[in-house]
């Protein structure tokens, strides 16, 4: 335990941002996982809805400091390819289902 004043207070302020910054995350990881929910069930719409959101609470991580940027932009990165990947996938399979009608 610590005894002097300055060591006293730094230990409070670690309590302190260490809370703020376990809530910061736990709400980002929620964030997250109702995305890649969103993009496992193939809605687009709640998908990129749900994406804005998630930049919007990465951002926010990263100004507050719980996230390094480099990760947010990883994130941003990944999760947007996969997004992107289930909006173009729908269209092709309509296509294709259209073609095989049509040959029918």
């Amino acid at each position: 335990m610590a005894n002097h004043p300055s060591a006293l207070k730094r230990a409070r302020q670690t309590v302190k941002k260490t809370a703020v910054n376990r809530a910061n995350k736990s709400k980002l990881r929620g964030v997250l996982r109702s995305l890649r929910e969103a993009i496992a069930s193939g809605d687009t719409a709640a998908a990129t809805t749900q994406f804005r959101a998630t930049v919007s609470l990465l951002d926010k991580g990263v100004q507050k400091g719980a996230l390094h940027d480099n990760t947010a932009s990883r994130y941003k990165s990944r999760l947007n390819a996969r997004l992107k990947a289930i909006s173009t996938a729908k269209p092709a399979k309509a296509a294709t289902a259209k073609k095989s009608a049509k040959k029918a």
